[in-house]
């Protein structure tokens, strides 16, 4: 085991010498090259939300370190959260001004404007997040554009959403 370390640490060492040679003899700047595709190597993995049985994308989001089950919802201004949910994260309803009036497909109903400080969906965090707690007339919390435009991107295969900070 010893031998082949010595042999990889030699092997190594020669193919950087010979790569250092052949810059200067090309007149080709190394580190610039190993600089300017570092940022690539080192981008995170896109995180993936697979479809459910529903075809429905549900996310499991953590929310300034708490879990809620959000549906992503791609037509909802902001994040959406129900009454439950917002209790769950510590946002006190006594706490909570609903003074917003919010059109929705079931009609118009009273919103309450909060930051989230952090929302991460599988991997991908987002800081100082807008959203609202919907009074009533809402089943789930929704994951709205105001998360997911902050991401640099997103998109929808049959199966998956793909999201990339």
């Amino acid at each position: 085991m010893i031998r082949q370390t010595v042999i990889l640490a030699v092997a190594v060492t020669a193919s950087l010498a010979t790569a250092k040679a052949m810059a200067r003899y090309t007149g080709l700047d190394v580190s610039a090259t190993a600089q300017a595709s570092a940022p690539a190597a080192l981008a995170p993995a896109p995180a993936a939300i697979f479809k459910s049985r529903d075809g429905h994308y549900w996310a499991a989001t953590e929310v300034n370190g708490r879990w809620i089950h959000c549906l992503v919802d791609t037509g909802a201004t902001t994040m959406a959260l129900t009454p439950a949910d917002a209790a769950r994260l510590g946002l006190h309803a006594a706490s909570l001004r609903y003074t917003l009036a919010v059109n929705t497909a079931a009609g118009e109903v009273w919103a309450a404007p909060v930051e989230l400080a952090r929302v991460s969906v599988a991997g991908a965090p987002v800081d100082h997040v807008a959203a609202l707690v919907v009074k009533s007339g809402l089943s789930s919390s929704l994951l709205g554009m105001s998360y997911l435009g902050r991401l640099s991107k997103f998109e929808a295969t049959p199966t998956t959403l793909i999201l990339r900070r």
